[in-house]
Protein backbone atom coordinates (compact mmCIF):
# COMPACT_ATOMS: atom_id res chain seq x y z
CA UNK A 1 0.00 0.00 0.00
CA UNK A 2 1.61 3.62 -1.00
CA UNK A 3 1.61 6.36 1.01
CA UNK A 4 -1.29 7.65 -0.79
CA UNK A 5 -3.21 5.21 -0.10
CA UNK A 6 -3.33 5.87 3.82
CA UNK A 7 -2.90 9.14 4.04
CA UNK A 8 0.61 8.88 4.75
CA UNK A 9 0.77 6.59 7.85
CA UNK A 10 2.95 3.80 7.84
CA UNK A 11 0.57 1.21 9.21
CA UNK A 12 3.17 -0.83 10.92
CA UNK A 13 4.17 2.27 12.59
CA UNK A 14 2.46 2.13 15.83
CA UNK A 15 4.36 4.16 18.35
CA UNK A 16 1.77 7.00 17.99
CA UNK A 17 -0.98 4.74 19.43
CA UNK A 18 -2.86 5.78 22.12
CA UNK A 19 -5.10 2.91 24.14
CA UNK A 20 -8.12 3.98 26.02
CA UNK A 21 -9.74 1.54 28.58
CA UNK A 22 -13.29 0.85 30.17
CA UNK A 23 -14.13 -1.37 32.46
CA UNK A 24 -17.17 -3.42 32.36
CA UNK A 25 -18.27 -5.81 35.30
CA UNK A 26 -15.80 -7.98 34.96
CA UNK A 27 -14.21 -6.83 31.49
CA UNK A 28 -11.68 -4.63 30.48
CA UNK A 29 -12.45 -2.54 27.35
CA UNK A 30 -9.73 -1.30 24.73
CA UNK A 31 -9.80 1.07 22.17
CA UNK A 32 -7.03 2.31 20.00
CA UNK A 33 -6.71 5.82 19.28
CA UNK A 34 -4.45 6.51 15.98
CA UNK A 35 -3.83 10.20 14.82
CA UNK A 36 -3.01 10.07 10.81
CA UNK A 37 -0.80 12.83 9.03
CA UNK A 38 -3.60 14.73 7.72
CA UNK A 39 -4.62 15.12 11.08
CA UNK A 40 -7.60 12.92 11.20
CA UNK A 41 -8.23 10.19 13.63
CA UNK A 42 -9.33 6.95 13.74
CA UNK A 43 -10.65 4.85 16.76
CA UNK A 44 -10.45 1.33 16.09
CA UNK A 45 -13.02 -0.04 18.92
CA UNK A 46 -13.42 -3.48 20.80
CA UNK A 47 -16.00 -4.72 18.00
CA UNK A 48 -13.14 -3.84 15.07
CA UNK A 49 -15.41 -1.06 13.80
CA UNK A 50 -12.65 2.19 12.90
CA UNK A 51 -14.54 4.89 13.46
CA UNK A 52 -13.09 8.24 11.82
CA UNK A 53 -13.54 11.77 13.20
CA UNK A 54 -12.35 15.26 12.13
CA UNK A 55 -9.40 15.31 14.73
CA UNK A 56 -7.81 14.39 18.12
CA UNK A 57 -9.68 16.34 19.92
CA UNK A 58 -12.83 15.17 18.80
CA UNK A 59 -12.04 11.43 19.22
CA UNK A 60 -11.00 12.20 22.51
CA UNK A 61 -13.90 13.95 23.30
CA UNK A 62 -15.87 10.98 21.95
CA UNK A 63 -13.94 8.20 24.37
CA UNK A 64 -14.66 10.56 27.50
CA UNK A 65 -17.86 10.77 26.64
CA UNK A 66 -18.13 6.68 26.22
CA UNK A 67 -16.51 6.68 29.67
CA UNK A 68 -12.77 5.92 28.29
CA UNK A 69 -10.00 6.80 29.77
CA UNK A 70 -6.59 6.94 28.47
CA UNK A 71 -4.01 4.29 29.62
CA UNK A 72 -1.06 6.77 29.57
CA UNK A 73 -2.69 9.57 31.76
CA UNK A 74 -3.99 7.20 34.55
CA UNK A 75 -2.30 6.95 37.58
CA UNK A 76 -2.23 4.09 40.48
CA UNK A 77 -5.36 6.21 42.64
CA UNK A 78 -7.10 6.44 38.91
CA UNK A 79 -6.93 2.40 38.28
CA UNK A 80 -7.53 1.91 42.00
CA UNK A 81 -10.74 3.61 41.53
CA UNK A 82 -11.52 1.05 38.80
CA UNK A 83 -10.66 -1.61 40.69
CA UNK A 84 -7.26 -2.13 38.20
CA UNK A 85 -3.88 -2.29 38.87
CA UNK A 86 -1.24 -0.40 36.35
CA UNK A 87 1.26 -3.04 36.68
CA UNK A 88 -0.86 -5.42 35.56
CA UNK A 89 -2.62 -3.48 32.59
CA UNK A 90 -1.18 -3.89 29.28
CA UNK A 91 -2.95 -2.99 25.94
CA UNK A 92 -3.69 -5.73 23.31
CA UNK A 93 -1.47 -6.64 20.90
CA UNK A 94 -1.61 -8.60 17.42
CA UNK A 95 -0.03 -9.01 13.99
CA UNK A 96 -3.34 -7.47 12.60
CA UNK A 97 -6.62 -5.38 13.53
CA UNK A 98 -8.66 -8.66 12.51
CA UNK A 99 -6.92 -10.16 15.44
CA UNK A 100 -6.43 -7.74 17.36
CA UNK A 101 -10.76 -7.73 17.41
CA UNK A 102 -10.55 -10.62 19.40
CA UNK A 103 -8.50 -9.52 21.76
CA UNK A 104 -9.99 -5.57 22.73
CA UNK A 105 -12.27 -7.52 25.40
CA UNK A 106 -10.74 -9.03 28.25
CA UNK A 107 -11.86 -10.37 31.49
CA UNK A 108 -10.81 -8.92 34.52
CA UNK A 109 -8.82 -11.49 37.15
CA UNK A 110 -10.24 -11.28 40.88
CA UNK A 111 -8.83 -9.41 43.32
CA UNK A 112 -8.30 -12.32 45.01
CA UNK A 113 -7.37 -15.09 42.94
CA UNK A 114 -5.76 -13.12 40.04
CA UNK A 115 -8.00 -15.96 37.76
CA UNK A 116 -10.19 -14.50 35.34
CA UNK A 117 -13.69 -14.03 36.42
Amino acid sequence: MSDSENDGYDLRDTSGDQWWLAVLPRMLVWSRLRVLESGVAEVFDCDGRVNIYESEDIARSQLLDADFRELDGMDADDAEAWGLDLEEIEPPQAEDDDALREIMMQPLKTPLSGKDW
